[in-house]
């Protein structure tokens, strides 16, 4: 029986199922209040055009977990118009003309909000037509989100969000904003099953 339970264990190491155990956290991760002021204040000191900020991409072994946090000033509503011109590949629906609020959905990653200032209208579900994929070297496909496709949102619902409400968008569905009278900052917790956010990030404002 020991032989045998010897034999199960080297196969298993042989196959690589368990290579990254070393590197799962052993005990709670904490991401605190100052963290996240941290992180919005230093995308405000360096003048950061994306509202979107990772705070950390965390190892959970058989994936990765990655925590941001976005902050968007006032937006009118009724915005919105024909997708800008991008030299990416096309993505989605494809029809000229279409007018509407822009939106992006993402191929790998979930994500779930929790509004922690402000309010807004969001949108979700629906179509992108007209869009364009993120490049393989942005941002917003090695840190944020992974590859994803934004463009004009036809066919979406609108909902108004608060402080204190959670919001899940499930991968591969369109979601955005439509107005905003002030501002909304919202926490976003993305599963990254397939590891393609880049590991072991840590925003620059915490690093050490």
């Amino acid at each position: 029986m020991r032989r045998m339970i010897l034999q199960v264990l080297a196969l298993v190491f042989a196959s690589g199922s368990v290579a990254g155990w070393a590197q799962a956290p052993k005990d709670g991760v904490y991401i605190t209040d100052e963290d996240v002021k941290a992180v919005l204040k230093y995308a405000v000191d360096t003048k950061r055009t994306i509202v979107d900020n990772t705070i950390r991409v965390i190892d959970m072994n058989n994936y990765q977990l990655s925590v941001a946090v976005v902050h968007r000033g006032a937006m009118a509503g009724g915005g919105g118009g024909a997708a800008a011109a991008n030299p990416s590949p096309a993505c989605g629906e494809q029809r000229p003309g279409a007018a509407g609020p822009t939106g992006i959905f993402h191929d790998d990653t979930a994500e779930s909000y929790v509004v922690i200032s402000g309010s807004a209208t969001l949108i979700t579900g629906g179509t992108i037509v007209n869009g364009k994929r993120s490049a393989p070297d942005s941002e917003v496909t090695t840190i944020l989100n992974g590859p994803s496709c934004s463009g004009t949102m036809v066919g979406y619902t609108s909902h108004m969000i608060k402080t204190g409400d959670t919001i899940i968008i499930p991968e591969g569905v369109p979601h955005g904003f439509s107005a905003i009278p002030d501002h909304v900052t919202y926490l976003s917790i993305r599963p990254d099953l397939k590891k393609v956010l880049q590991h072991g990030y840590v925003n620059p404002a915490l690093k050490k």
